[in-house]
């Protein structure tokens, strides 16, 4: 039996930037052809994520004291948001919802910022020396940064909104991994949550990959030449290895190799066309197709299968150095009325520094739907400040809604009340019989040792 995974899965695109202003390209991967390409992009190594499927967002560098973070809506070729954080921000990514967008700092802060309302809500020094690369689990519980200083580090999101742990601890990073002699280049993690493993790549040229849940080091692969990228086989089987010479390794992460391998212990293949340094890897939905970009400007698609390339696209000028495969939007599609693909952004920028008074109040978490998404989502999680921002909304508008909100208000809150005192009543008077009883049996205890003596 054939299955066609394109059917399946859902219409793939491949989305690319640069490092030079060539804007952000984008193919649909089983046709190959063009969609939409987005202008004034300038995005670092791992600037480039989507954030819950409804927009782009990228980082961009202009200079060692000034970036920004711009928006595109999928419909559309120009920003639509721009924000200027305290500093430059390389590495970006979102949580599987796009409720927040992490960013890594050139100065080794990593700052957390709520998407719906572009609030910092915290922000922490987790390096010594710039940020170059981050990764979430695929639980969204754990953050891994990887940075300049050489260091690896895990970070538990409970921990970094729990203010009482965090003035407990020594530190606040679960694990920090300080094998690696050089910067780090990439981090990928496998699925499991606190029990995956990560892998990380550096220019010591080694490889090296993790355990979440000991935290020790599980192999060590050296390599021939300095490795930029990885992309790790849904399977977990092996791992690819994007090179500086053009060749992307193939690395075994649950068998024991011999050395008898040209190019190393645990080095079981690879992937070549000759090509300049592989900057990035992605694999494609099906767990087979592998996307590769090139500093020569290349997107290759291989087929992990038989080794062989399927397509590849040619990004309009200048080096590749991000790639993202996800499914096609909606908005991509011709067939969707044009009122309902309009793609607009209404979410705010990104905050600059964080508010001090935010730092003393409780973050709660709501279920409830994003306004901003232009597609239907599933529920995802927002802050209990939004919930407050549209109370106060309701509340300006002097409408009959708001009435009706502080009605059913009161009302639950009224009966919280009464349930919370008929309980106090319940275990009043269950201490006041455990207290009585104590009492008559200390009596009737002390008049029968009487009555014998």
């Amino acid at each position: 039996m054939v299955v066609n995974w394109a059917l399946t899965l859902g219409m793939e695109v491949v989305i690319a930037s640069s490092s030079i202003d060539a804007g952000i390209g984008c193919w649909e991967l089983q046709s190959g052809g063009e969609q939409l390409r987005y202008k004034s992009c300038v995005s670092p190594s791992h600037g480039l994520t989507s954030v819950g499927h409804r927009f782009l967002a990228s980082s961009q560098i202009t200079s060692s004291s000034s970036g920004s973070v711009l928006y595109w809506s999928w419909s559309k070729p120009h920003v639509e948001v721009r924000s200027f954080p305290a500093e430059p921000i390389r590495p970006l990514i979102s949580n599987s919802q796009g409720t927040y967008i992490i960013g890594g700092g050139i100065s080794g802060h990593i700052y957390f910022w709520e998407v719906t309302t572009g609030r910092l809500l915290k922000k922490w020094h987790a390096h010594y020396r710039g940020v170059t690369c981050l990764a979430l689990s695929d639980d969204d519980s754990l953050l891994i940064s990887g940075a300049e200083d050489g260091h690896v580090r895990v970070w538990s999101l409970f921990m970094i909104f729990d203010d009482v742990r965090r003035e407990e601890a020594r530190h606040l990073y679960e694990h920090s991994f300080s094998e690696h002699t050089l910067r780090v280049n990439d981090v990928v993690v496998g699925y499991g949550g606190c029990n995956a493993i990560v892998v990380s790549a550096s220019e010591d040229r080694t490889c090296k990959v993790w355990s979440l849940s000991t935290g020790k080091l599980l192999r060590n692969i050296v390599f021939p030449t300095i490795i930029d990228a990885i992309a790790l086989d849904p399977g977990e089987h092996v791992f690819y290895a994007g090179s500086r010479d053009g060749k992307i390794f193939i690395a075994a992460l649950n068998v024991d190799c011999s050395s008898s391998s040209s190019y190393g212990m645990h080095i079981i293949g690879l992937l070549s066309d000759q090509s300049k340094a592989v900057t990035c890897l992605a694999f494609g939905l099906d767990g087979v197709t592998l996307i590769s970009g090139s500093e020569d400007g290349m997107i290759r698609v291989w087929d992990t299968m038989t080794h062989n390339i399927t397509r590849i696209f040619r990004h309009s000028k200048g080096p590749v150095n991000n790639i993202l495969v996800v499914k096609q939007p909606d908005s991509f599609n011709s067939q969707v009325p044009s009122t309902k693909r309009r793609g607009s952004l209404i979410v705010p920028p990104l905050d600059k520094y964080l508010d001090s008074t935010d730092e003393s109040k409780h973050v709660e978490a709501v279920i409830a739907y994003q306004e901003t998404c232009n597609t239907p989502l599933d529920p995802s999680y927002i802050s209990f400040h939004v919930m407050m921002n549209h109370i106060k909304e309701f509340q300006k508008q002097d409408s009959s809604a708001a009435t009706e909100m502080d009605v059913e208000r009161l009302k639950l809150e009224c009966k919280r009340s009464v349930q919370m005192v008929n309980e106090w009543k319940k275990l009043y008077e269950n201490l006041h019989q455990f207290c009585v009883n104590e009492l008559l049996d200390g009596v009737q205890s002390g008049g029968t040792n009487g009555y014998c003596s």
